[in-house]
């Protein structure tokens, strides 16, 4: 099969990416060819290691800067026919180089499976790709997060892709919902490995891990242990991660008094390590869409204390077993809940111990097959059923 990932930015950093870059290699090591498409590049080198099967192609080099369009940046956003609307996250990407890149891209192809990997490229891939080549679309976010104007053109053109894959189930429902006579397969991402070092329980560590952006919620993480931490001062709260709170973060921790209780490392590449040798991992996240970091913290065996927010914790936990759920944005919820576990080892091991085997069912070698599977039913001809992920997990 010629299976082509079509990215925003191939060189960076993040969740989406790294769980693309790991299906492409997963494909690759298949014996399958891989092409990795970047529609811009800011960086020498990708970020995340890559089979040496793949090719990678940029379309839009800007290492030197972004080269000024024919037009204002302004005036593009009001051009009739430019497909990206206002409300994509990464819209300020879109400048007219980067989109007409785009669309000349898709446009020119004429065999094998198109895979595209948020809004704007998958609609640039519905209104441009050609009929002769398989389109998947695929969403790491959850349909309700986005605001009107994109969920409007999601409901006006995804019709035309070949299938439609989402992350967890409550997102399967929300596109069947919207979308009733495409295929929406239900696909979850997959874990690094599950068979990770698992945490002793013996350090008082409670771990983050996220873009330092207001959809991860760190400062109501901050705000909640600002509560943990009189009743458990020798526990420390670690987030790690970078972004433009980070200034922000930091003055939280100021006012609320916890400079020797919490700290922002920034980025690590021992991540790993750091939930080994940590003892709770905490979600705060105003919404996700499948939270990975929070899956391969449980393959480490660390109990999970999440807020309940659309969608993906409770899609992955199961409430009391392998972690515990709060309401959406309650600070008191997520306060008393992280005190109730860091009071009780007992409670910790137990629950990281189902933590660990529930992540078994994001393990590579069940989740990657999946994709090998999707891939040649459509180039077959084949209409997917929406239940495909289910229906292939009876083993578990």
């Amino acid at each position: 099969m010629k299976i082509r990932y079509l990215m925003l930015h191939a060189y960076g950093m993040g969740g989406t990416i790294r769980t693309v870059v790991n299906q492409a290699n997963a494909m690759a090591a298949a014996g399958h060819e891989v092409e990795l498409v970047s529609l811009v590049r800011r960086r020498n080198n990708p970020q995340f290691s890559l089979d040496p099967r793949i090719s990678i192609t940029t379309l839009v080099d800007q290492r030197a800067g972004r080269q000024p369009d024919s037009i204002g940046r302004k005036a593009w956003r009001r051009v009739r026919g430019k497909i990206v609307p206002r409300g994509e996250f990464a819209a300020d990407y879109f400048t007219e180089r980067v989109e007409w890149a785009a669309m000349d891209y898709v446009s020119k192809l004429r065999d094998g499976i198109l895979v595209t990997t948020r809004p704007a490229l998958n609609l640039i891939s519905a209104r441009r790709t050609p009929g002769t080549v398989v389109r998947v679309a695929q969403e790491h976010m959850n349909l309700t997060a986005y605001p009107e104007s994109i969920r409007r053109e999601i409901a006006r053109h995804y019709e035309r892709f070949d299938a439609i894959t989402v992350l967890t189930r409550t997102n399967r429902l929300e596109y069947q919902r919207l979308l009733p006579t495409t295929p929406i397969v239900q696909i979850p991402n997959a874990v690094h490995q599950v068979d990770q070092e698992r945490s002793q329980q013996v350090n008082p560590v409670l771990i983050a891990a996220g873009r330092l952006v207001p959809q991860k919620g760190f400062d109501l993480l901050i705000e909640a242990f600002a509560q943990v931490a009189p009743e458990h001062p020798d526990w420390r709260l670690r987030i790690f991660g970078t972004g433009p709170r980070k200034a922000q973060l930091s003055g939280l921790i100021e006012q609320y008094g916890l400079g020797e209780h919490v700290t922002l490392p920034g980025r690590t590449d021992r991540l790993e390590k750091e939930l080994t040798d940590a003892s709770v991992y905490a979600l705060s996240s105003r919404f996700e869409g499948l939270p990975m970091v929070m899956i391969e913290a449980m393959t480490h065996a660390l109990p999970v204390v999440a807020f309940d927010c659309p969608t993906g914790p409770r899609d992955v936990l199961t409430d009391g077993v392998d972690g515990v759920l709060v309401p959406p944005r309650d600070v008191h919820a997520l306060a008393a809940a992280l005190n109730r576990v860091i009071a009780d080892r007992e409670l910790r091991v137990r629950m990281g111990r189902a933590a660990a085997k529930t992540s078994r069912a994001y393990a590579p070698e069940l989740v990657m097959p999946l994709w090998e599977d999707l891939f040649s039913e459509l180039l077959q001809g084949e209409r997917v059923a929406d239940n495909f992920w289910v229906s292939n997990q009876k083993d578990l």
